[in-house]
């Protein structure tokens, strides 16, 4: 493996041999993220197939020439391994895990939603259709009565009246109130699908945005970094180094590195600085505000799931309510109407009681509130598996988080192993610096 690394690593190959073996891993470096980035554009992203093939055949294509032949662009490569552990590398897990959400959760929330309004809709529909026909049993008491109170009234050779029957109108606009419950139930179901496909669409611009805007920029925080090793003695030059080592050892100033300052640190030991530590605490800070909102969003998953359930069972338990309409009609026994006997005479009537009846009826009616008919689309459990991958990534970011400092100094040992006489140069220059503080102190 040293030896594989020393070749990828070298400026220029030695022989053929070393020629052929830095072709060879060039290429199989290439194929590996050529399939990696096929499936990231087409899984995550969800580009067209064609397209991803495409795609990952260019890069691949122009990554080989690129690492093959530039040797600055093959030590920025090889840093951006590294820079995945940073917080680009956390910015592209983030947009994966809200991809995985808004595909899986939100369309989930959307539909048992649904299923909440189609019960609704079910018990409104049903209830006010129920209601409307217990307008015929009003219609049928009306007229009745009415035929009580006319027999009474023919026995009497006065006057006859209107008929007395009352007429009910709400039966003929039935039909207009179902048109409008379904107008009303078509455009709530319109609404929710014109958001559901906004927030689908949202997310997959800007997923994919966020996506190509850290793979530009993990290229430019190598190359950055790279440019600033190369040209800044003092950038990210506070390690105890073999070569600083040997330095001191061969000018016998090893005494300077026995109890170094507390900022010099060895890039293979695990000791974090405060500034380190402060730092990797404040990135877990913000990557907990961004789970708590997952969080919510899955919470909100199975609340809807929870009521969408209830609402289904319990509409389809609701009993029939009884509805009676009872008519009760008398008249004193010993009634009389006396009129004076003249008017008696003119209009011959004997000068008896009259025979009124006592009416007294009930009519039953049963109000409904579902129906077998009603079409409700069984709501959707959550997906535990969703939850799972969400938290695998997360803890992934956590770890990525108290990572983030050891990918920082792999990077400054891949830049020292790819331009090892610039290394001897930043080495002495912090050897210089430690025995002017000796000196001084």
């Amino acid at each position: 493996v040293a030896d594989l690394w020393l070749v990828y690593s070298k400026p220029v190959p030695a022989n053929s041999r070393e020629l052929w073996t830095l072709f060879l891993q060039c290429s199989c470096i290439t194929a590996v993220i050529g399939g990696l980035f096929y499936n990231w554009m087409f899984a995550s992203l969800e580009y067209s197939w064609h397209l991803s093939i495409a795609m990952a055949v260019s890069l691949s294509l122009l990554l080989l020439l690129t690492i093959f032949l530039v040797h600055p662009a093959r030590c920025v490569f090889s840093m951006i391994m590294p820079t995945l552990g940073t917080k680009q590398g956390r910015k592209l897990l983030l947009s994966t895990c809200v991809m995985i959400v808004v595909v899986n959760v939100t369309p989930n929330i959307i539909s048992n939603i649904k299923a909440i309004l189609q019960v609704i809709k079910c018990i409104c529909k049903n209830s006010s259709e129920s209601l409307l026909n217990s307008t015929a049993l009003l219609d049928t008491a009306s007229w009745e009565f009415g035929d009580a109170i006319q027999e009474t009234v023919h026995s009497i050779n006065i006057h006859r009246p209107m008929n007395g029957h009352f007429r009910f109108s709400l039966l003929k606009n039935s039909s207009l109130i179902y048109q409008q419950m379904h107008l009303a139930g078509e455009k709530i179901g319109k609404d929710f699908l014109a958001v559901e496909v906004l927030v689908k669409d949202s997310v997959r611009v800007g997923n994919k945005l966020v996506a190509g805007f850290s793979m530009l920029y993990l290229c430019f925080e190598s190359t950055w970094y790279l440019k600033n090793y190369l040209t800044n003695l003092r950038f990210d030059n506070f390690y105890i180094t073999k070569k600083l080592e040997r330095l001191a050892v061969d000018r016998n100033a090893a005494h300077l590195l026995v109890s170094p300052s507390k900022n010099l640190i060895r890039p293979t030991g695990l000791k974090l600085s405060r500034e380190e530590v402060m730092l990797c605490l404040m990135q877990a800070m913000l990557l907990t505000v961004a789970l708590m909102l997952m969080l919510v969003v899955a919470a909100m998953d199975h609340l809807t799931f929870s009521v969408a359930d209830t609402a289904v069972k319990k509409a389809a338990q609701f009993s029939v309510v009884p509805v009676a309409l009872s008519i009760k009609y008398s008249v004193s026994a010993g009634a009389k109407i006396e009129i004076l006997p003249p008017l008696l005479k003119l209009l011959q009537l004997p000068d008896k009681e009259l025979p009124l009846q006592d009416f007294e009826r009930s009519y039953h009616h049963y109000l409904t509130f579902s129906s077998a008919h009603c079409r409700i689309s069984p709501p959707t459990p959550p997906n535990p598996s969703v939850l799972l991958v969400v938290g695998l990534l997360f803890c992934i970011l956590y770890a990525n988080v108290f990572l983030e400092t050891y990918a920082h100094r792999l990077c400054r040992k891949i830049a020292g192993s790819f331009f090892e006489s610039w290394e001897e140069k930043r080495a002495l220059y912090l050897y210089k610096k430690l025995s002017r503080k000796h000196k001084e102190g």
